[in-house]
């Protein structure tokens, strides 16, 4: 079996699709017999599951990655843990043993079930730094799974700059291309994108400025009732302190990190919804194809 990690100084970077180095481990009879270190050759992320499938990768750990890298993954058949931090031997080490918990798909090596028991030597933190993120993109923390490619046009497997605004129904605004100043760069119909987003830029003239609509299964999917967690507030330390409504991390007794939104708290039990943050939302979206190439 050969396990890859996404890979900076020692440890397991966060951003799939801008890792710059893969370590490579050779596992035979559940040890790891040798180890190496790759370039990811300067591809996109469109095009690192090609690369790991190329490779021989049986398995990915990796930090941040988005749903069409997942989908590409699976098609590739190629095994995905994702959410996972520090070190990268060590992260390694707990895949082996079973006990890394995958954030953005369910690995093998765990039933992915969330219950309190899962959690019973975990802490919770606050992490008030935690955003929205970039709705159009899929880069960081879990996003919705595609079941199939739904886009088509001419601008489909070309790649395609464009600015846009994203807005939820109040009119407020969740992510801006415009106020960082450099348009977005994806493979269009590659999966890169949320599927709404891609099925509006697949048939966009260079220089057209269109405002499209996303109902959730469009967009980051449905909420999943399976993905709310009820616990004992005695099994997570710390949690005693948290509030409804408030966005923290829960970490799994080998230290994995993983996004929750508190939904509802009593003087005994606490509930966690562990859904991606932008999952049962209608999301609006003004987009300029600024290139195709």
């Amino acid at each position: 079996m050969r396990i890859a990690v996404t890979y900076e100084n020692g440890n397991i970077f966060q951003h799939f699709g801008h890792t710059e180095f893969f370590k490579v481990y050779e596992v035979e009879d559940n040890k790891v017999v040798s180890s190496q270190v790759i370039g990811s050759d300067g591809v996109g992320h469109g095009a690192l599951a090609g690369l790991l499938s190329g490779e021989g990768i049986d398995v990915l750990i990796c930090g941040g990655i988005g749903g069409g890298a997942q989908m590409a993954l699976a098609e590739a058949g190629v095994e995905l843990c994702s959410g996972a931090g520090g070190d990268a031997d060590a992260a390694v080490d707990a895949y082996l043993k079973g006990e890394l918990v995958s954030a953005g798909a369910t690995c093998s090596h765990h039933d992915g079930n969330h219950s309190c028991g899962d959690h019973e030597e975990g802490s919770c933190g606050h992490h008030g730094g935690h955003e929205e993120g970039h709705c159009g993109h899929h880069e960081e923390g879990k996003c919705c799974h595609r079941d199939e490619e739904t886009a088509s046009g001419k601008n489909v497997g070309r790649t395609c700059r464009v600015h846009y605004r994203g807005t939820f129904n109040d009119g407020s605004q969740f992510d801006s291309s415009y106020d960082r100043g450099e348009p977005l760069e994806f493979l269009c119909g590659a999966g890169m994108m949320i599927p709404g987003f891609d099925a509006a830029v697949a048939d966009m003239e260079v220089g057209q400025v269109i405002d499209v609509h996303l109902m959730p299964e469009e967009a980051y999917g449905p909420k999943d009732p399976r993905a709310f967690i009820t616990a004992n507030i005695s099994d997570l330390p710390g949690s005693e302190d948290l509030t409804v409504g408030e966005k923290v991390y829960l970490s799994t007794p080998d230290g994995q990190p993983f996004p929750v939104v508190v939904t509802a708290k009593d003087d005994t039990t606490i509930t966690l919804d562990a859904n991606h943050e932008m999952a049962g939302k209608e999301l609006n979206f003004r987009i300029e194809l600024v290139e195709v190439k």
